[in-house]
């Protein structure tokens, strides 16, 4: 993954545009706005209208849930970036419902410089306020953001990559549907759907990875293969982790003291290119016991299974123990951490 070279990292930058922006908003109505946000977000009846209504429910909105979006994507992102040829970036990107730009920000921070991007949300409160934060990125001054209702209508221009994060739950099951078919066929090298770390979430992530398929793309990530989850619907879920850093201001809208949270979400990562899959994925927390590291692993041949790394594995299970939930293995090939 490419190191932006940008004086502040889009991480720290995001996180400083949020605070100045927001630092004048009466904490009595970013808490106002955050309830009802979260009953919004939390409920399961989708919308036919935007959920952010007013430049209060904006601010409130990227101060509860842009950090953690950003995060989520950046982790789905990486996943990409980790499978795709080496030097390989998105010439150009599309953020379908993508509201203040979070995902923008996810694509700045994962491959550097300057590409065409255009924000499609149906909020106008929502794309004004991205277009404010966008401007303490550099690699963002160019963004277009348009109003556009997300929905069996929709429009996109053809792009190299297309990103849908958190935006499937708000839809009608048709309007899903169609969405993800206006992805695949927009999008000319990649699509990446991004959905809360929930059983729901993963079903609507499972339904997007069906129809990308069978519109001729392949599974980057998070998965090794193409082929029909393994998981037994109803039994499990599929999804992973971000550590998400928290402001004081951030600590402040969600009535939190610790430093950071961790945001469960799932996603799906298709290509149109020759990418190569991890050989296995971790899905879930490694269990880390004396002597022993115990790894949930989704592979290639279309398995789950777990595996035990004990220190007569030598490198494997020091590599096993600094191994984290989403993490590839074995972490590298060739480089005598093989099984």
């Amino acid at each position: 993954m490419n190191v932006p070279t940008s004086p502040a990292s889009p991480a720290e930058a995001l996180r400083a545009a949020l605070a100045g922006l927001l630092g004048g908003l009466p904490a009595k109505q970013a808490a106002t706005a955050v309830e009802r946000l979260i009953a919004s977000y939390r409920g399961r009846t989708p919308t036919d209208a935007p959920i952010l209504r007013d430049r209060a429910d904006v601010a409130a909105y990227a101060a509860y849930r842009m950090p953690a979006t950003f995060e989520a994507v950046c982790s789905a992102l990486g996943a990409l970036a980790d499978a795709a040829p080496v030097g390989w970036a998105p010439g150009s990107h599309v953020d379908v419902g993508g509201g203040t730009g979070a995902a923008t920000w996810a694509v700045s921070a994962t491959w550097e410089g300057e590409r065409p991007v255009t924000v499609l949300d149906w909020a106008e409160p929502a794309l004004a306020l991205g277009r404010e934060l966008a401007a303490a990125n550099p690699w963002l001054k160019g963004v277009r953001w348009q109003r556009s209702r997300i929905g069996s209508a929709l429009s996109i221009e053809s792009t190299d990559l297309v990103t849908v994060s958190y935006v499937l739950k708000e839809l009608t099951e048709n309007d899903r549907r169609s969405l993800v078919d206006a992805a695949a066929a927009a999008a000319q090298q990649a699509v990446v759907i991004v959905e809360p770390g929930t059983p729901d979430g993963y079903a609507r992530v499972i339904e997007a990875r069906d129809r990308l398929i069978a519109a001729g793309f392949r599974v980057a990530a998070p998965c090794p293969h193409s082929a029909a989850c393994p998981i037994v619907p109803g039994d499990d879920w599929c999804h992973f982790s971000a550590r998400v850093s928290r402001s004081s201001l951030h600590r402040q809208v969600k009535g939190g003291s610790l430093a950071y949270e961790d945001e469960k979400f799932s996603y799906v990562a298709a290509v149109r290119f020759d990418a190569e899959p991890a050989r296995e994925r971790v899905v879930r927390k490694p269990q880390i016991r004396k002597g022993q590291v115990l790894l949930d692993l989704c592979a290639a041949d279309e398995t789950l299974h777990r595996e035990t790394v004990t220190k007569r594995h030598g490198p494997l299970y020091r590599a096993a123990r600094d191994a984290e939930w989403g993490d590839t293995w074995p972490p590298h090939d060739g480089d005598g951490l093989d099984a």
